[in-house]
């Protein structure tokens, strides 16, 4: 246990990391993130939601999850979170170390109401969407990124199929109240686990996830990140609602033309891991970026990081030198995500 975010947090159960990691990916394990923010808005608050961030607000139908980032006026991402359509208003989920900001940010331009009464658990892995099936059938209509309120095991529970592992799963916000009792009977299903902070990383790192504060801050932009996906066409150049948001003179222009650096990932040779801060050198000993993520990816079964590096040299295959406590390291940049996601999309007709 240790404290983060004025919580204690469990970083490993008595099977370690690279247990929880593996049965993440084959079973099923919990995670207790009730140290996240969570927060309420009004619908009347969208187009003032809008204007902190760079994505599509107003076009999102009730019933449906967003990724989203909070940005500043020279492009930078204060946080990065989630956003649900809930039907009678909008369902937030903002990172633990950046939710005072956050919800100051919202309660300020957006009426936000801090759900403080409110546990959040994860529940991770191919097994997930049978063991939420037996214990509240509705959750088998939810594709990835949809939510509903629904009771499970008696306790009223919002919940979207969502997760930070890449692997299908859900996350549930649930009454503080009752968050130990749904957690017990959630443990208690075949094939489910408890697993810690030290497996969520690994997980998100191997699925190529960012990590707010390491590989996303306020000197990185989404376009730099990798992450302009989450960008929708309406808030772009010729869009609908085009800009409007701090750090749009920004931001827009770099969609069109690229960064001088981008997000990749880096495997390195033998099984040391890499980590994070440590200097990306060219083939003539040149700074050319720096790593802002590594560890050791249990189902990749070898060491992984991410970093920034000049764009020119952000291609799969390019051969890269980390310098670890002064000595040179081989490695060469790889495509994200290491492992494949696995989330459960809508079918097609």
């Amino acid at each position: 246990m240790v404290p983060f975010a004025g919580y204690e947090m469990p970083v490993q159960y008595a099977a370690g990391i690279l247990a929880e990691h593996r049965h993440t990916r084959t079973h099923a394990s919990l995670f207790d993130v009730s140290h996240m923010g969570q927060a309420r808005l009004p619908l009347a608050a969208a187009a003032a939601l809008e204007a902190l961030v760079p994505v599509d607000v107003l076009g999102l139908a009730a019933g449906r999850q967003r990724y989203a980032f909070f940005t500043n006026e020279a492009g930078g991402i204060l946080d990065d979170l989630m956003f649900s359509h809930a039907g009678d208003y909008y369902f937030v989920v903002v990172n633990a170390a950046r939710k005072v900001h956050d919800f100051m940010l919202l309660a300020k331009h957006c009426g936000a109401e801090v759900l403080a009464d409110r546990a959040l658990l994860a529940l991770q892995g191919p097994l997930a969407a049978r063991v939420m099936a037996g214990l509240s059938p509705a959750t088998g209509a939810l594709a990835f990124m949809q939510t509903a309120a629904l009771a499970i095991g008696g306790a009223a529970c919002f919940v979207s199929r969502s997760g930070y592992t890449g692997e299908d799963g859900f996350e549930i916000s649930v009454p503080a109240g009752e968050a130990e009792r749904l957690a017990k009977l959630l443990l208690a299903q075949p094939g489910v686990a408890p697993a810690g902070l030290g497996a969520r990383d690994s997980l998100r790192l191997e699925a190529g996830l960012c990590l707010y504060g390491h590989d996303i801050d306020a000197s990185t932009t989404p376009v730099e990140a990798g992450i302009e996906w989450a960008i929708q066409k309406v808030r772009r150049r010729g869009g609908a609602r085009a800009g409007g948001f701090p750090g749009a003179d920004v931001i827009l222009p770099q969609l069109e033309h690229g960064t001088a650096r981008r997000r990749a990932g880096v495997l390195p040779e033998g099984r040391a891991p890499l980590r994070e801060g440590e200097t990306l050198l060219d083939a003539v000993g040149r700074s050319v970026g720096r790593l802002t993520s590594g560890g050791f990816g249990a189902t990749v079964n070898a060491p992984v990081a991410m970093g920034y590096v000049e764009s020119p040299l952000a291609r799969p295959g390019t051969g890269l030198t980390a310098m670890v406590r002064g000595r040179p390291r081989a490695c060469r940049v790889a495509a994200l995500p290491f492992v494949p996601h696995r989330y459960y999309r809508e079918k097609t007709p």
